[in-house]
């Protein structure tokens, strides 16, 4: 995702960020029992499971960068303190192979197999804080989101919100996303496999929906699951894409607005 284009985030004071990056690093995610998995974990900051005074180090190191990471969103723009906590919080080491936690909180996507990546930290960033704009002090509803992929969004998604829905089409990513999320036991958090274009119509609706994959326009049937005043963020477009934001005003009324250029996997129906 390039940064041409990009429409203003909510103001939040720098002091009030500020805060946020600094409690960020300071602080572990709760372990919750979920559908994430039920085994007894260790706590988000740990350094992958490595022991002694080698863990300490890679620890510390991994938690140097975690907190550069969330200071380059705040001057990327990225305002919201409770994202800004979110991102400091999650772990995003433990979702990409060991051979790449060294580049795991540079700002890049990475492969996580399947020919699939996880999105850039800004990309995650951006897209919760605009589902979030006029909302501070709030958390986000019930959200789905459409591509869990190897879990990272879904587990950054579960700290701003009441309760999350996680599809996923590629077997072989569920799976891993499961993996990945099972010592974080997230309570709020529900993993599903099936077409995510389809989307969840027993659980709709949904404050909020958020698409990890780029469409040459949203499904109808998301659009659809949206409850009245609900916010969509999603990818849209083929070579040329863009992140737009939409927003359900009535039974048959929405309103789209464009934030910025961006660069995503397709998104596909079916399952895999």
């Amino acid at each position: 995702m390039n940064g041409k284009g990009r429409s203003p985030l909510p103001h939040i004071s720098r002091a009030s960020a500020g805060r946020a990056v600094r409690a960020a690093s300071a602080r572990h995610l709760p372990r919750a029992e979920g559908s994430a998995g039920s085994a007894r974990g260790q706590g988000f900051m740990s350094a992958g499971g490595r022991t002694g005074k080698e863990g300490r180090e890679q620890g510390a190191v991994l938690e140097s960068s975690r907190r550069a990471m969330v200071e380059k969103l705040q001057e990327m723009g990225v305002q919201d303190a409770a994202v800004l906590r979110a991102m400091g919080s999650v772990p995003r080491h433990r979702f990409v192979e060991g051979a790449l936690h060294p580049q795991a909180y540079a700002d890049i996507s990475l492969p996580i197999g399947a020919q699939q990546t996880i999105s850039r930290p800004y990309t995650v960033a951006r897209m919760i804080a605009a589902l979030r704009a006029g909302r501070e002090g709030k958390k986000l509803g019930k959200v789905l989101e459409v591509g869990t992929g190897c879990g990272y969004q879904a587990a950054v998604l579960s700290q701003v919100s009441v309760e999350v829905y996680s599809v996923e089409r590629i077997q072989s990513l569920h799976e891993l996303a499961r993996t990945n999320l099972r010592a974080l036991r997230i309570a709020n958090l529900r993993l599903q496999y099936g077409d995510g274009t389809q989307g969840l119509p027993d659980v709709a609706p949904f404050d909020a929906i958020i698409i990890a994959a780029a469409g040459l326009a949203v499904p109808k049937s998301l659009l659809l699951q949206l409850e009245t005043g609900g916010r969509l963020v999603a990818p849209v477009g083929s070579t040329q894409q863009m992140l737009q934001l939409t927003e359900r005003l009535g039974a048959d009324e929405w309103r789209t607005v464009t934030l910025e250029n961006c660069h995503f996997v397709p998104l596909r129906q079916g399952v895999a």
